[in-house]
């Protein structure tokens, strides 16, 4: 591998990085969201509670997965590309689904399956392949 193809792929790994990390930061506001509502008396219902922490916590091991494929794991940069890929289509669909959760929510993590999906397009274009 070239130095510029070697450069290539570490900045594509630092834009998958950045996705992320603001993956993980729409799930942190979310669920800051969610309690101020709940301490506030307004509706924060369950599945808001339990959907909005399993996406935030998604982001570690999503994380991690791309920490480990920048360093070389095939393994790790497939588990990746799945993900990427799975999750935003998961989100969307259950935000489709009428009256499960306020419209304000869906949007809102519609915005962080938006940075999934800029994952997926980034692991699956050189220089990662």
């Amino acid at each position: 591998m070239t130095t510029a193809n070697l450069d290539d792929t570490r900045d594509a790994f630092g834009t998958v990085h950045k996705y992320i990390a603001l993956f993980g930061a729409i799930g942190a506001i979310v669920l800051g969201i969610v309690a101020v509502m709940a301490l506030t008396g307004h509706e924060a219902s369950p599945f808001m509670w339990i959907r909005g922490t399993i996406l935030f916590l998604a982001a570690f091991p999503l994380h991690r997965f791309a920490v480990r494929a920048a360093q070389g794991s095939a393994k790790a940069l497939d588990r990746l590309r799945t993900l990427s890929v799975v999750l935003p289509i998961a989100i969307i669909g259950v935000d489709l689904i009428p009256g499960l959760c306020p419209a304000w929510y869906a949007v809102v993590q519609g915005l962080s399956a938006l940075a999934l999906a800029g994952v997926a397009v980034l692991v699956r274009r050189a220089p990662l392949l």
